[in-house]
């Protein structure tokens, strides 16, 4: 076993209580955590950081003017940057200066502000320490500059982190239950590594792979020789449904419902 492979399972363990029945993102009731978020930063803002000046150093107020518009029409503009346009372009050719020269960044911070504040918030909901880290630290800078690397390359370092966490805990938990397609799976994406494959098995793969290891542990059941009618009209049922959903919550919860 690699070292790095170790480490993760060592963290995964401490976070594993002593029914290992379920893991992260698919609670023992079938409900599962919030995706993380999917960020796309604004950029509809003039970027002067390669040069010097202003934006609109040599610009007519026509070019100035047709700048401010361009933003508007720009899908990647955000709440903030569209209202301080539309104030720019309702003032005088010195306001659209003003919100090119400065404005615009200023307004896209704020934007990028409540971008990380979301993704804080899912983090939280998620228990992905790392993104959450991260995020609080970019919110504390409150700089444009802190708030845009977050969302730009922080945020997909700290959840590949948290990511990895995860998968590692599902494979301990797996390993624990003898739920081997899980197991076989979760090893496969902690070889690969890397950030896709990761972020895939923990909020798409995992649901399928234990789907199939709870539909494989409760056709078992059928083979008990004491088993009661109403357990076995009860595992007929969930089997006939068939949803990971109902598989999982059979699987940890029904069957214990059910006299036997």
């Amino acid at each position: 076993m690699r070292p790095t492979r170790a480490a993760m399972l060592l963290a995964a363990t401490a976070l594993t209580p002593a029914l290992l029945l379920t893991a992260p993102a698919f609670a023992a009731d079938g409900s599962t955590s919030t995706t993380p978020v999917v960020t796309t930063p604004a950029t509809a803002c003039p970027d002067v950081s390669a040069g010097t000046g202003t934006p609109t150093d040599g610009l007519t107020d026509d070019q100035v003017r047709a700048a401010v518009e361009d933003i508007l029409t720009d899908a990647d503009a955000g709440t903030g940057v569209l209202r301080e346009a539309n104030k720019a372009l309702s003032g005088t050719a010195q306001d659209m200066r003003d919100f090119l020269d400065t404005g615009c960044r200023l307004a896209q911070a704020e934007d990028d502000s409540v971008a990380v504040a979301h993704v804080l918030a899912v983090a939280t909901q998620n228990g992905d320490k790392r993104v959450a880290k991260t995020a609080n630290a970019a919110l504390d800078a409150g700089t444009p500059e802190a708030l845009r690397a977050f969302l730009q390359t922080g945020y997909a370092r700290a959840q590949a982190e948290d990511d990895s966490v995860a998968v590692a805990h599902i494979l301990f938990v797996a390993t624990q239950n003898g739920d081997k397609r899980v197991i076989a799976e979760a090893n496969s994406v902690l070889d690969a590594g890397t950030a896709d494959a990761l972020s895939s098995f923990r909020w798409t793969g995992y649901r399928l792979a234990q789907a199939e290891d709870d539909s494989v542990y409760i056709v078992r059941m059928l083979t008990d020789p004491h088993i009661s009618d109403a357990m076995y009209d009860a595992i007929q049922a969930v089997l006939d449904d068939g949803s990971p959903e109902a598989l999982r919550h059979f699987r940890t919860v029904g069957q214990y419902e059910i006299d036997n």
